[in-house]
Formats: C-alpha cells, sequence, structure tokens
C-alpha cells in the first residue's frame, strides 16, 4: 500500500507522549524509547509472534502514560511529584539491604523535609499505596483505550508496578499472574535504569540481584545468557528512529488532520498535572479553532492551530506539581522552572516527525510582540498569525479558569484584561479581538454524555479537581451523604473509580474547566 507524503506515523505521535511521560517521571530523556527496543529485543529474543511483539512494543512505550494521575497528590506529600517518581521508579522493597540504603537518600530532593518524607513513605498503610497505584493504573487503562491499543497492551499498563514476588500494586500479582507483556516490560525498563548509571556489566549484574523479586527469574536469565546482544540494541544513533523502524507489524498511518484524537490524548496527560489545569489545553484549543475561524483561516490551517493549542504545554510534565499548584508567590527559582516548560515543549514536538510541524508555534504562546515573552523572547514580527492567536486564546483561557492564588477573572473582565495587553503592545490586537468573539459564542446544547445529570457534573468537577467529600458539599451547600450518593452514580455511569479517572472522563467528553 502506498502511503501519502503527507501521512504520519502514529508511532511518531506516541513516540512525544513517551517523551512527555519521562519529563514527568523525572528519568532520563527518552528512556520510554530506550526501554521499547529492549522490550521489542527480548520479545523477538523469545521467540514471540508478530502480533504478540506488537503488543509488547506498545507496552513499552507507553508504560508511563498513566504517571501524571496522582501527580498533584504526590507534590502535596513529597514536596516535588516529579523527584518522588525518579525515587520511585528503583526502590526495592524485595531486598532489604538495599532498600534500607535507598530510604536512606530518599527524600534528598528535600533536605529540610528529608526524614518526614521518608517517615511518611514507610508508614503509609499498603491500602493507601494500592489506591494510589490503582488510580494510575484507571488513567493508563483509560488513555491505553483511546489510543488504539490492543486490550493485552492496555492491561500491561495496569501492572507496571506489579512484582514478580507479590510486593507490587495495586493487586499484588505473583508471578505469572503478570502478564508475559508485563514482565517483559518490567525487565526493559529496570535495564534501561540501571544502564543510565553503570556500565553494562554492572547493570546487567542488577538485573540478576533483582530476579525472583522484582524480576521475571527466567527472563532475566535469557538476558543475560546473551547481554551484550541485548544491549546492542541500545547502540543506534537516533533511537526514535530506530523504534520507529522497529515497529512491528504493519504500521498505522494517518493524515496530519486526523491526529486531533492523539493529540488530546496528550493534552489530558498535561492537564492532569495540576489540580487547576484540568482541561485547559482543550479550553484553549476551542477559543483558538473558533477565533481562526473567525479570522477567515483556512481549514488546514485551524486544524493545526487546534493541534498546537492542545500541545502548547506539554512541557508543563518537567515541572513539579508543587509549583502548578501552589497558592502563594514563586521565587525566582520556580519561576525559571516555569519558564523552561516552552522549552521542554519544542524540545519534545521538534523531536518527532510526526509533529515537529507544530513545535514554533506550540512552544510560542509565551512570546509577546514587545519581546518580553518567553523562551526565545523573539519580537513581533518573528510571530506568525497563528502563533499570536494561540498566545491570546492561552490568556484568555487562563484568566477565565480559577487558579490556587486567584478565582476565575467573569468573561468580561478577562476580556478588558486581554485588550488592555493588547494597548500595551504585548499581545495582537486583531487576534484578542478575535478570541475575545470566540469566548462570547455559545455552543448549542448537548445531552451530557453517561445520562450524566447537571447536579452530577457539578459534583463530577469539583470531584475531578480533587476536592473531598466534605468540601464539594460546603461549595455546592448540600450534604456529604448527597454528595456520596452523586459520586456513587457518577461512578456507576462513567465505569471510572478514581478522581483522576473522573478527571480524564470529564477532559474526554469537554467537561471541563466551567
Amino acid at each position: 500500500m502506498t502511503i501519502p507524503p503527507a501521512a504520519i506515523r502514529v508511532t511518531e505521535v506516541l513516540a512525544a507522549l513517551s517523551l512527555t511521560t519521562d519529563l514527568a517521571t523525572g528519568v532520563p530523556f527518552e528512556k520510554g524509547l530506550a526501554t521499547c527496543l529492549v522490550a521489542t529485543a527480548l520479545a523477538e529474543r523469545i521467540g514471540l509472534a508478530e502480533a504478540d511483539r506488537r503488543i509488547v512494543f506498545h507496552a513499552a512505550l507507553l508504560g508511563a502514560v498513566g504517571c501524571t494521575s496522582r501527580a498533584s497528590e504526590n507534590a502535596a506529600a513529597f514536596a516535588d511529584d516529579v523527584a518522588f517518581q525518579r525515587a520511585y521508579h528503583v526502590l526495592d522493597p524485595g531486598d532489604a539491604p538495599v532498600f534500607a540504603a535507598q530510604l536512606a537518600s530518599f527524600g534528598s530532593w528535600a533536605p529540610e523535609r528529608q526524614s518526614q518524607l521518608r517517615d511518611r513513605y514507610v508508614g503509609a498503610p499498603p491500602q493507601q499505596a494500592a489506591a494510589a497505584v490503582r488510580s494510575v493504573c484507571e488513567v493508563s487503562r483509560a488513555l491505553g483505550s483511546r489510543l488504539g491499543l490492543p486490550e493485552a497492551a492496555v492491561l500491561a499498563l495496569t501492572e507496571v508496578k506489579e512484582r514478580w514476588d507479590g510486593l507490587g500494586a495495586p493487586e499484588q500479582l505473583r508471578g505469572e499472574e503478570i502478564s508475559l507483556t508485563g514482565r517483559i516490560v518490567h525487565l526493559a525498563e529496570q535495564a534501561v535504569l540501571a544502564a543510565a548509571g553503570r556500565n553494562r556489566q554492572d547493570a546487567t549484574a542488577e538485573l540478576r540481584r533483582r530476579a525472583g523479586g522484582h524480576l521475571d527469574p527466567d527472563l532475566v536469565a535469557l538476558f543475560s545468557a546473551d547481554a551484550d546482544a541485548m544491549w546492542d540494541c541500545l547502540d543506534v544513533p537516533d533511537v526514535l528512529t530506530a523504534v520507529v523502524r522497529g515497529e512491528p507489524g504493519v504500521p498505522l498511518h494517518i493524515r496530519p488532520r486526523e491526529r486531533l484524537h492523539l493529540c488530546l490524548a496528550l493534552a489530558i496527560v498535561v492537564d492532569l498535572k495540576g489540580r487547576w489545569l484540568l482541561g485547559h489545553s482543550g479550553h484553549v484549543a476551542d477559543l483558538a479553532g473558533a477565533a481562526g475561524e473567525l479570522s477567515g483561516m483556512t481549514p488546514d490551517d485551524r486544524e493545526t492551530l487546534r493541534a498546537a493549542a492542545l500541545l502548547h504545554d506539554i512541557g508543563r510534565a518537567g515541572v513539579s506539581s508543587a509549583i502548578w499548584d501552589r497558592p502563594g508567590p514563586l521565587g525566582p527559582g520556580d519561576w525559571e522552572r516555569v519558564r523552561l516548560h516552552t522549552y521542554w515543549t519544542e524540545r519534545v514536538l521538534r523531536r518527532c516527525p510526526g509533529l515537529a510541524d507544530l513545535a514554533d508555534l506550540a512552544a510560542g504562546h509565551h512570546e509577546r510582540l514587545d519581546g518580553t515573552g518567553y523562551h526565545r523572547g523573539v519580537r513581533g514580527r518573528d510571530l506568525a498569525r497563528l502563533a499570536r492567536i494561540l498566545a491570546a486564546a492561552d490568556v484568555f483561557a487562563a484568566l477565565t479558569e480559577p487558579r490556587p492564588h486567584r478565582p476565575a477573572y467573569a468573561p468580561d473582565d478577562a476580556a478588558r484584561e486581554l485588550l488592555a495587553a493588547a494597548a500595551a503592545g504585548s499581545l495582537d490586537r486583531e487576534a484578542c479581538v478575535a478570541v475575545v468573539e470566540a469566548a462570547g459564542l455559545r455552543k448549542p446544547r448537548t445531552d451530557l454524555p453517561c445520562g450524566l445529570t447537571e447536579r452530577e457534573l457539578d459534583v463530577l468537577r469539583l470531584a475531578a479537581r480533587g476536592l473531598s467529600n466534605r468540601m464539594i458539599a460546603a461549595e455546592l451547600v448540600v450534604s456529604e451523604r448527597t454528595v456520596g450518593h452523586h459520586l456513587a452514580h457518577i461512578y456507576d455511569k462513567t465505569g471510572r473509580r478514581t478522581r483522576a479517572g473522573a478527571a480524564v472522563f470529564a477532559m474526554e467528553h469537554g467537561l471541563l474547566p466551567d
């Protein structure tokens, strides 16, 4: 079959999601891509059929897709969710001496609170840890299905925190109760993480140490029998190119205008980074697309603008949720981290051929006509028409959404702020006018998904932001028991059982922000 030149490999878009989860988990950049190479090589060594190798390929590439589901909670509990994830990835409770040494440095990212963070982690009851991982699994399942992954790959995504010895979560699966795909991904991930800080001989020794505890001993033995050959799969000039070329089976292709569905999955992963960010990327995309239509843009340009708007904040994944959720002012160091998020957006998108055409546009949403923006500090003459609309849409959307340090602006007040910025020479006036006009458009009313009622929608929106039943009751002036009844109905109707799962459902159906 001949593929038109304009077609995009779906794997190139999924690679951007893999890179984004690398940022969110604090692991070496391209760790997910490397894990995919090792897992696919191991699946081939085992002799799996092509269809099964394809399942391993996708499960390994997207193994961390649910990593932002608990970002706010982890930041609140452990000071920095990115640092916590980095440490959590290599903790080994199955080896007492090693685990004790790991705990000795746990929390070192917050020296003044290190002992407190360590005690909090060690003292957490097993059911609390299982509930936390169950949230990750629910998001992985929802997004894996959205991305079109086969059920066996989605199942493996829900097993990423299980262990061979049964000390994992959420189900404490043991041995071959874990799918073969899941066990292959476990080994491949630990191989890549071990190799990042050791020579390959020592990295292989680390895998052997984990055999029978964290990892399937038979798979470790198979890897170790010809370790040099297994490591060789990483000796490539470009890991991403090797992943794309090594995809088992017939690769899927889409046209640029068909990638919005995949872009929304990336947007959801990133918007889960903060309680106050839920639905922001979709909100910006809706505003920018409508403003583009009012400005007379072609359908292709509008689709490009919407795709870039969905992806404009993926660099947020590399910044701790403790910053995005902070109610007080940010210090100079935190502001520098915030300013880097557009750099990471550009780097991820430019790295992936299927999205590279969006890099300049998406990463330019904080650039300003007068040169005061970031991260490149470009001036008006270098900002294209689409970039000017995206910048205005991002500002208006942010103003009309609540933030930890302020309530949402009323639309009229947000419009005045936006036009004042245009008058001051920061934003483009025509773009601002188009965004304000677009914001005034009213979508025709449709039935709520899954038979939700208006009151259930109110509860869903507040629960997605992490409010407790008591806080929701106070907000809506109802009893806690009533909130509990509404939540039970919401979970039954949507099939979701966790805050993060409910948040994903709400963003998938355009119910957030309010």
